[in-house]
């Protein structure tokens, strides 16, 4: 077990874990630790802790020491020394003509380095600007490309809510926020609505996309209604389930004693069937019915099939009674070929003037079955 307590060097900056060593050290106050920048003052956020670190980790560094006034008024300086180095830096990037924009101006407790932030579209060669800021300021110089969000951060600003911004406010780091969360919670998915002023999607849709999403430890499990027609075991006894409300999530069970009563779901527990003989036959028939349609196919092969030649000779013989079958299916399949389409059909129809249409003979029946045009007369023999 190892004491550890944590440093935040900016309002809504990352937390940091040291080691106290010997000091006793509250949280909220200033101290002065070594980091990869070289010496800094930080606040105490978390104060000291009890933790088991892994065997693999590398030792905390120990705070050098708790902050002093002088150590206090010097941070001040500094934040004036900033205010000057942005208006040199914004007037040396207008003299280059360079497409960036600068966004912040950060001193190192000990002025061992300038660290400047800017935002650009793309990749800036800045190697002339950088000199002209070293000669001015005689000290290291280090410009840093940063996003959007990144920028929103150090800017600070309101938000679409009224409050300021949760960025710039409380949160440590960005988590990734994803349009389906927004989906989750039936938001609209306007781009306008769901984005915060640094044109990307609000962090605020990560706070309750868990407990949409069914992993939060706090959301009821939700209760499966029993099968209606089942059999299932109240407080009242067993029974069989005769109806179901979805709406009031209950269940019309009917006792074993021919009584009639409504619980809810979360009060009812389906009773296990045991498995009979009966029911046995009944599985083994549900089984062989789910077998794949590749081992039934067999069978479908094996029926028998009607002869080509029968086909086509029924084909043929299905002319008129007399038994010219030949002669009407070929003048069946002639008048097929030269039929035309219905709107033409029509149209010559209506094209035609009662007049000119041919009219029709009356014909008589002959005793034998066979039909006669009643208007022509027998010739001869």
């Amino acid at each position: 077990m190892e004491t550890i307590i944590g440093v935040r060097f900016k309002t809504a900056g990352k937390i940091y874990h040291f080691s106290p060593g010997k000091l006793t050290i509250a949280r909220g106050q200033h101290v002065i630790v070594e980091t990869a920048r070289g010496m800094e003052c930080g606040r105490v956020v978390t104060g000291p802790e009890e933790v088991e670190l892994a065997p693999d980790a590398q030792p905390l560094k120990v705070i050098q020491r708790i902050a002093n006034e002088h150590d206090l008024q010097r941070v001040e300086d500094n934040r004036k020394h900033e205010k000057e180095a942005r208006v040199i830096c914004k007037k040396k990037i207008r003299e280059h003509k360079l497409p960036m924009k600068l966004v912040d101006v950060e001193y190192t407790f000990d002025l061992n380095k300038i660290i400047f932030y800017f935002t650009a579209d793309g990749r800036i060669d800045f190697r002339d600007l950088v000199k002209d800021l070293a000669s001015v300021f005689r000290t290291r110089i280090e410009l840093r490309q940063i996003g959007v969000r990144d920028e929103a951060k150090m800017m600070g600003g309101i938000g679409c809510c009224g409050r300021p911004l949760c960025c710039a406010t409380f949160l440590g780091d960005f988590e990734p926020v994803s349009i389906r969360m927004a989906k989750e919670q039936n938001l609209s998915l306007n781009p306008t609505k769901i984005s915060g002023i640094c044109g990307r999607l609000m962090c605020c849709l990560k706070y309750e996309s868990e407990c949409y999403c069914g992993e939060c430890p706090k959301k009821q499990k939700r209760v499966q209604p029993p099968q209606q027609g089942g059999r299932v075991v109240t407080v009242d006894g067993e029974g069989k389930v005769i109806s179901l409300n979805q709406q009031r999530r209950t269940a019309t069970i009917l006792l074993d004693n021919s009584r009639t009563v409504v619980a809810a779901w979360e009060d009812v527990i389906e009773q296990e069937v045991e498995v009979e003989e009966g029911e046995g036959k009944a599985s083994e028939k549900q089984e062989a019915d789910a077998k794949p349609r590749e081992e039934r196919r067999p069978r479908r092969e094996r029926r028998e099939r009607r002869p080509r030649e029968g086909r086509e000779r029924s084909a043929h013989s299905g002319g008129n009674g007399n038994g010219n079958g030949a002669q009407g299916a070929e003048r069946g399949t002639r008048s097929r070929r030269n039929r035309r389409p219905r709107d033409s059909r029509s149209g010559e129809r209506q094209s035609r003037s009662h007049s000119a249409r041919r009219p029709k003979a009356p014909r008589e029946k002959r005793e034998d079955g066979q039909l006669k045009d009643a208007g022509r007369q027998d010739q001869p023999s």
